[in-house]
């Protein structure tokens, strides 16, 4: 079992820009829906979909306001963020009037708009592999995971299911063994470059590094998982305690 990943230092994560307001709406509530001359990014920064735009903007050193929503932070629900996300999840962008939700769309619109070639590969045939593994993490990663990352971080002690986390650790094990076989002739998920196919399950698999549990050995899962790290983008905007 290897030791846990170091996380940053206190006061080494870099702040997101807060982005100054057109001079529109008043109040508690309305001020917090004024129209930015930036991106702006709704959500709070724990969640695993908000921290994929999060790292995504900081590869391409995108300036971005984010406003904390969703969770112990509310907002989601109120009738103007539900004009943004009749859904009432995080993350929701506004990008100068341009609304978008669902986080691997947001991804892969801000990696079009500003990293071609690099996020957003020029080759259809690698830019499709990247799309695979962004939905590989929400259709199977994530799934086999989340009881496990669920009992362990946001459920009591005296209320967990040992058989429920164990077999959500297995599972975890099991698909992971796939992505440690791919990685097994290349660096990153899509080839020897990041791409956006790396953003979404680079998310997921730091739950996986951090939480207190035995992992079995993939040594090219670590390997990539041990370049991610090296990234300050990624630092910053993922590799946050657990909550």
């Amino acid at each position: 079992m290897r030791e846990k990943p170091m996380l940053p230092q206190a006061g080494s994560v870099r702040r997101h820009y807060h982005g100054r307001p057109d001079e529109r709406g008043d109040g508690p509530v309305n001020s917090l829906f004024r129209r930015f001359r930036m991106l702006v990014v709704w959500g709070r920064n724990n969640s695993v979909n908000v921290q994929k735009v999060l790292w995504c903007c900081e590869e391409m050193a995108v300036p971005c306001a984010r406003r904390d929503a969703g969770g112990a932070f509310g907002v989601v629900n109120t009738p103007e963020y539900r004009r943004l996300n009749p859904n009432a999840l995080v993350p929701a962008i506004d990008d100068d009037g341009f609304i978008l939700w669902e986080s691997n769309a947001i991804v892969r619109y801000l990696a079009a708009k500003h990293g071609a070639g690099s996020l957003w590969p020029g080759d259809p045939r690698v830019r499709a592999v990247a799309d695979q593994w962004m939905d590989w993490m929400n259709s199977t990663f994530w799934p086999a995971i989340r009881p496990l990352f669920m009992g362990l971080v946001r459920t009591a002690p005296d209320q967990r299911d040992p058989r429920a986390l164990e077999d959500s650790r297995l599972a975890t094990a099991t698909v992971l063994g796939i992505v440690d076989a791919h990685l097994g002739s290349r660096d990153f998920l899509a080839g020897n470059t990041l791409t956006m196919g790396d953003i979404a399950l680079g998310c997921g698999i730091w739950r996986w590094m951090a939480l207190p549990i035995e992992r079995p050995a993939l040594p090219a899962v670590q390997r990539w998982f041990d370049a991610l790290a090296r990234r300050p983008a990624y630092r910053n905007a993922v590799m946050r305690p657990l909550t």
